[in-house]
């Protein structure tokens, strides 16, 4: 069964995606999941690789979409990201980054906001 909170994480993926996809970069693969974490979108922006999270809140209550990462957040990211190098081929020794897309607001008009390089791999 899918849920209103998949649906609408799905059009947030989907809008990132195509903004992303405007910037030049090019998606490789959508909800990376493993056991230790999830990766919204795997990019490629040249020759970089790129890992994006993707934040919706209806509200900033509590900081809005992008403080919504937390370290635990940020570490399940990288163990999924290390997975995923560890499982494909042709991407040893290529350059990484985390990036977040984040949106605010009400869902018929959010504003966005992209975050290149927001964390490292080994930022807690």
């Amino acid at each position: 069964m899918v849920t209103r909170r998949r649906l609408t994480g799905d059009h947030f993926e989907t809008l990132a995606c195509l903004m992303l996809e405007g910037h030049g970069l090019t998606c490789l693969a959508r909800n990376y999941l493993t056991r230790d974490g999830e990766v919204d979108l795997i990019m490629r922006d040249g020759r970089e690789l790129v890992f994006v999270e993707v934040r919706y809140r209806a509200s900033n209550r509590f900081g809005g979409a992008a403080a919504s990462i937390t370290p635990a957040k940020r570490q399940r990211i990288v163990r999924a990201a290390r997975q995923f190098l560890a499982t494909q081929r042709g991407y040893g020794g290529v350059v990484c980054r985390f990036d977040v897309v984040a949106y605010d607001g009400a869902a018929s008009e959010p504003t966005s906001q992209w975050f290149r390089a927001a964390f490292e791999a080994g930022q807690r």
